[in-house]
């Protein structure tokens, strides 16, 4: 009898280095060391007042707003607490266009927001709404992906009631001029909403300054908690009223009924201030590792796209930002040959959906470029040894699909 000595060979699972940081972000350790006390020791419910837990938590709940508020240029009162961006964005747009002061049945956007904006506008469209949506600058353009100022003004009509721009976008990183927009909305007395969501943290946000009326933000963008997220509602000149969505207990003045979020929120208002203090410092080391990448990436392989605003464009761009088409090479085979980095496609939300990224559609790229190509969202955790390994791992699945194909 022969007996046959057969090994098996465990691999260990590939930990890829995460670069998808306009997807989510890890929740940095500071954040997590306050948020602890919350879950043991700080626990009431902040809507008992009756007694020292809940009166503890309320005070927890009161200094975090006024934290966030102070960062933002807000007044304390004016930030509701949500369980993240996309709620903010659907109670903001419909909260404004249920009221029955509104100007009119009329919305200006944009066709590059994030689906948490369209979709909601979308569904008012049923119910005898007209959405104006303005196209931004298309690609070749050394600022595409931008809107123009002048695009706002002459869509605003007299029966308009909102106005939604998205401060920076989640794919390719533009960052609109709200302050100029904001202050044509003032002009023509409509308010402007913005989806703050990948600015926040990331660059100075100021709501005074940028005449922003409505703002959508969410703590897991800039390393806090998932499920928590903020809206401001401006509460004077104008004071903007919104219909609630949820009803209950009368919580948040009523704009959003619930027990509030303890944990999320103290996690949300440090994850805040953290970004704050650092976030000229960051801002730089980002950059510096978004242009590390590119010339990288340039060396090793030809036929590369740059989708968005040239890199050179000062605040254009958000730092950490990268998104870019790969000439020859099929999408779908290349993110099947990059698993050794985290990164995308297209936005996080939109995994769902089959389609190509529409904002790279709606600068103008063809089919065949916006399937393939990458976003890297490169973050706080990153190093300069990660981007070196992710050139590497792109440059070597480019090199072998276009031999496949050769």
């Amino acid at each position: 009898m022969v007996t046959v000595d057969v090994r098996f060979t465990i691999l260990a699972p590939i930990v890829p280095i995460y670069f998808d940081n306009h997807a989510t972000t890890q929740v940095d350790p500071r954040v997590v060391e306050a948020i602890l006390p919350t879950f043991t020791q700080t626990y009431g419910n902040p809507s008992s007042v009756g007694h020292l837990f809940g009166e503890e938590a309320k005070q927890l709940v009161e200094t975090s707003q006024q934290s966030i508020a102070a960062a933002i240029g807000a007044e304390t009162s004016e930030i509701v607490f949500t369980s993240g961006a996309t709620e903010s964005n659907n109670l903001a747009i419909s909260g404004v266009l249920t009221q029955r002061r509104r100007r009119g049945n009329h919305v200006v956007t944009v066709t590059t927001e994030h689906k948490a904006v369209l979709d909601p506008l979308e569904q008012w469209e049923h119910q005898d709404f007209e959405v104006t949506r303005l196209s931004p600058r298309q690609a070749g353009d050394s600022l595409a992906g931008m809107l123009d100022t002048d695009q706002v003004r002459d869509a605003i009509r007299p029966d308009t009631a909102l106005v939604s721009v998205m401060l920076a976008n989640n794919e390719i990183g533009v960052i609109h001029p709200i302050a100029e927009i904001g202050q044509i909305c003032k002009e023509q007395g409509v308010l402007l909403h913005c989806d703050a969501t990948q600015a926040v943290g990331k660059i100075p946000v100021d709501v005074e300054h940028l005449g922003i009326d409505l703002m959508s933000f969410s703590g897991h963008k800039m390393y806090g908690p998932k499920g928590i997220g903020g809206l401001y509602v401006r509460k004077r000149n104008p004071r903007v009223r919104l219909q609630p969505a949820i009803f209950g207990g009368g919580q948040q003045r009523g704009m959003r009924s619930g027990t509030l979020n303890v944990p999320g929120i103290v996690g949300l208002a440090e994850a805040v201030r953290l970004s704050l203090a650092e976030i000229d410092q960051e801002s730089q080391r980002l950059a510096h590792l978004r242009e590390q990448l590119w010339s990288g990436l340039n060396e090793r392989i030809s036929g590369l796209h740059l989708n968005g605003p040239v890199l050179e464009a000062e605040n254009a761009r958000l730092a950490g930002n990268l998104n870019f088409a790969v000439e020859k090479v099929d999408g779908e085979a290349l993110m099947m040959n990059v698993r050794e980095i985290a990164v995308s496609s297209g936005s996080a939300c939109t995994s769902a959906n089959p389609q190509p990224s529409h904002v790279l559609r709606a600068i103008g790229l063809s089919e065949d470029l916006t399937r393939s190509s990458l976003r890297f969202g490169i973050g706080r955790f990153n190093t300069a040894q990660d981007v070196e390994f992710a050139v590497d791992v792109v440059a070597r699945a480019v090199d072998k699909l276009r031999k496949l194909i050769a």
